[in-house]
């Protein structure tokens, strides 16, 4: 595997810890609750870009800091319960990702702190009043603006896929929340600037992807793109091999679906998501208010490609393509 932009292994950030020392409070120790509707291994990268950040500001996890992780393991549901123990446990600010993780978090704090990442539309659903003054007890960072990424990943199928004229969305509509309806509708309108008919497609659970592939087979679908799901990033290599079995190029967010066997990803850098909201959990420690703290947009984004699987089925990823992807794998 070729990465050209890779964060070092887990054991390797541990090791270093570059401190600013003047700059720590003395004295108290600070708890950070961590919720995600994912999991651990859904979030790694990120998870080391985090540490790392608050390394650099200062912060030691087990020295300065302890941070309670809660994951719903792909099961939105779970998230309430999980969050209210982290507010019964007292931590001095959430970090929740994404937007439902942050939701649940709001419904069951309106005091301690949140810092949310990946956030889907927080002004549109009701999380915040504003991105320049959030107001509340909420910040954080969004995912972007969904119609120019969806727009973005439809056009690097269309770059990929010599006469691409449907495309096939795969969907899971329960963990998305409020924001999923707003979500499914930018995908549209950016399908619809590129003139290209899609076919949406809803599961509820594991049980439902081989009907899905059916239809999508049945409608001769010549691509699938992914939502950045919970449950279809736990069930990755299931739903790469069913593409793959079928012969659809797939495009999703993460890199892990890339190395699962999928074709693309293209999505904000998480790793730089969660190292900029080390520097929020940063100011917020030192006295900040949420509400005072911009939330921002992501700046960076990263391509991926699989070679392997583009071989599999039958294409050639063009040159120029290959030249802007952050990782590839051959």
């Amino acid at each position: 595997m070729q990465r050209r932009a890779f964060i070092g292994g887990f054991a390797s950030a541990l090791a270093v810890a570059p401190l600013t020392i003047g700059a720590q409070p003395t004295g108290k120790v600070y708890r950070i609750g961590y919720l995600s509707i994912g999991s651990t291994s859904m979030y790694t990268r990120p998870l080391e870009a985090f540490r790392e950040g608050l390394r650099e500001l200062g912060w030691v996890e087990g020295r300065n800091v302890y941070i309670e992780y809660r994951f719903a393991e792909g099961h939105a549901d779970r998230l309430p319960a999980l969050a209210d123990e982290l507010v019964g446990l007292k931590v001095d600010i959430i970090v929740a990702s994404p937007t439902p993780s942050a939701q649940a978090a709001r419904d069951a704090t309106r005091t301690i702190p949140i810092v949310g990442l990946s956030l889907t539309e927080p002004v549109a659903i009701g999380l915040v009043p504003s991105l320049a003054r959030p107001g509340g007890n909420i910040t954080g960072l969004t995912y972007g603006v969904d119609t120019e990424i969806f727009g973005k990943r439809l056009q690097l199928l269309k770059e990929t896929i010599p006469n691409l004229r449907r495309v096939a969305v795969l969907s899971h509509p329960a963990s998305g929340g409020p924001s999923f309806p707003l979500r499914m509708e930018s995908v549209r309108r950016a399908a619809r600037s590129l003139d290209l008919p899609l076919q949406i497609l809803e599961v509820r659970e594991p049980g439902d992807f081989e009907a899905a592939f059916a239809a999508m087979v049945k409608e001769r679908a010549d691509a699938l793109l992914l939502s950045g799901d919970a449950m279809f990033f736990v069930h990755r290599v299931r739903l790469a091999e069913l593409a793959l079995k079928n012969r659809l190029p797939s495009m999703s967010t993460q890199w892990q679906w890339v190395d699962a066997g999928g074709l693309i990803a293209y999505a904000p850098s998480f790793p730089d998501q969660w190292r900029r909201a080390a520097t929020y959990v940063d100011k917020i420690l030192r006295g900040a208010k949420p509400a005072d703290l911009p939330i921002e947009q992501p700046t960076k984004f990263e391509l991926v490609i699989n070679l392997k699987t583009a071989k599999s089925l039958g294409l050639t990823i063009p040159q120029p393509l290959l030249a802007r992807a952050d990782e590839v794998i051959r």
